[in-house]
């Protein structure tokens, strides 16, 4: 009994030690694994996701359905054109649905519908199911995806917002070199309808169940900031601006408006965001044309079906490579510049297309266009929620992707019209140069807008 009470009885209250509080404020521990690269990871799956409802997907269902449903050329065409268009007039609605509710709801949902639009899609048997189809797979793939998955990339991150733009951009990359060669083998060994109902499952499978469980709308709703930043007191308005833009602030006594949410009616009313969109529209009109009759193009400069694939790997390759290093660019210098660069490479390419006669300047071609739409992507992608703040960002993306869609699929338009009254590509080529100089132009003049700040009222007496 005694070797029991050998050791001496604590209390639990008793504490012979007294630790005094430190004065020295201590800094919270980071969480071991950032959530934010996660989210990341599952927009990416939402890009690759997409596919169904991008053209480079739809494309190798073409022959085979025209073939099968007995649809002309031109009908499957004029489908697929007023699909694009109804896509982009619902973006804006969707854009503010997800400024609404958030991407961890829309997601799965998107993700269903668009499963179920490819289950109906290998169900067609006439012009009427394949026109309502395509006005399915349109707004859900190339659309709405899209939009959300950004969105999501938007709030999650601002300091590496480029990088990780560059990064959600590999998504798309990866479905285009794997997607049609998907689609080809299926349909090839079962037939396009089986194509589809595969591209159903493809959907369902990689994003619907990591959506639900891992997916959260913004870094607040974990106690976090943009980043992983856990200090309530750590700044969420964006760090970099051009030294000329912050000092003209300063000394004009004006509030930038960088960092500051603003709506979709404000923004508008900036000729700023004018000039922001003007490349991108650019973009999808003149790189759309070039891509979509690009065999064409390369057959009147005598060049083969051969180099005119393979400019296409090759452009995928430099768009892959200039996410990255261009997302990390757009880190650090400022998007308007970054987007009149790609002007500059896709002028230079229409110009390298006027001489065109040798593979290596086929290859620099291809190179040029990949880098062109790697920064457009990236910059182009991250611009709008670093210049409008992020509470909008989704009406706001919503409205510039409605203009991007629009201007895609005009895009193929003025060359087919060149083609046809002139023999040839080259006056369309040389007409629509003016465009990428001009928006060059126009972007590297857009600084941020200035809002300044409420006047200080001093009461007036009205003392005789």
């Amino acid at each position: 009994m005694s070797r029991l009470r050998t050791k001496p009885i604590r209390s639990r209250l008793a504490n012979p030690v007294q630790i005094q509080p430190s004065l020295t404020p201590v800094a919270p521990q980071r969480k071991p694994f950032f959530l934010g690269w996660t989210v990341l990871f599952i927009a990416a799956l939402g890009m690759f996701a997409s596919a169904p409802g991008q053209s480079f997907s739809v494309a190798t269902f073409k022959e085979p359905m025209e073939a099968s449903l007995k649809v002309t050329d031109t009908a499957f065409s004029a489908a697929y054109l007023v699909a694009t268009l109804v896509s982009g007039a619902c973006l804006p609605f969707v854009g503010r649905l997800t400024d609404r509710y958030g991407a961890r709801l829309l997601l799965p949902i998107i993700a269903l519908a668009l499963g179920g639009a490819c289950l109906w899609m290998s169900s067609v048997e006439s012009f009427m199911g394949l026109f309502i189809g395509f006005c399915l797979i349109r707004p859900l793939g190339q659309g709405s995806l899209t939009l959300v998955s950004s969105w999501l990339v938007g709030h999650w991150f601002e300091k590496r917002r480029g990088m990780a733009m560059g990064l959600l951009g590999l998504g798309g990359t990866l479905s285009v070199m794997c997607i049609p060669q998907i689609n080809q083998y299926v349909t090839t060994e079962f037939g396009w309808r089986s194509g589809w109902v595969c591209l159903a499952v493809i959907v369902w499978a990689i994003l619907i169940l990591p959506a639900i469980v891992f997916v959260r709308n913004r870094p607040e709703d974990v106690g976090l900031l943009p980043d992983g930043q856990l200090s309530k007191d750590t700044k969420t308005t964006r760090p970099r601006q051009d030294q000329e833009e912050t000092d003209t602030a300063e000394m004009a006594g004006v509030e930038s408006a960088v960092g500051h949410d603003q709506t979709v009616e404000e923004a508008w009313k900036h000729l700023t965001f004018w000039k922001l969109l003007m490349p991108l529209c650019t973009g999808a009109l003149v790189g759309t044309g070039l891509v979509f009759h690009q065999v064409s193009i390369f057959a009147e400069a005598g060049l083969s079906v051969t180099t005119a694939v393979t400019t296409l790997s090759i452009q995928a390759a430099a768009a892959s490579l200039g996410a990255l290093l261009f997302g990390y660019l757009s880190d650090r210098f400022p998007e308007r510049k970054l987007m009149a660069m790609s002007m500059v490479c896709l002028a230079t390419a229409q110009l390298l297309l006027t001489s065109l006669n040798h593979v290596g300047l086929a290859a620099i071609y291809g190179m040029l266009l990949g880098t062109h739409g790697a920064i457009l992507r990236t910059a182009g992608s991250a611009v709008w929620v670093n210049q409008y703040g992020r509470l909008h960002q989704g009406a706001i993306r919503g409205i510039v992707l409605t203009f991007q869609i629009v201007a895609s699929a005009l895009g193929p338009l003025p060359f087919a019209l060149a083609k046809d009254y002139w023999g040839g590509y080259s006056m369309a080529n040389w007409m629509m140069l003016v465009l990428p100089i001009g928006s060059a132009i126009a972007v590297w003049t857009a600084y941020p807008p200035q809002r300044i700040p409420p006047a200080i009222q001093t009461p007036v007496s009205t003392d005789a």
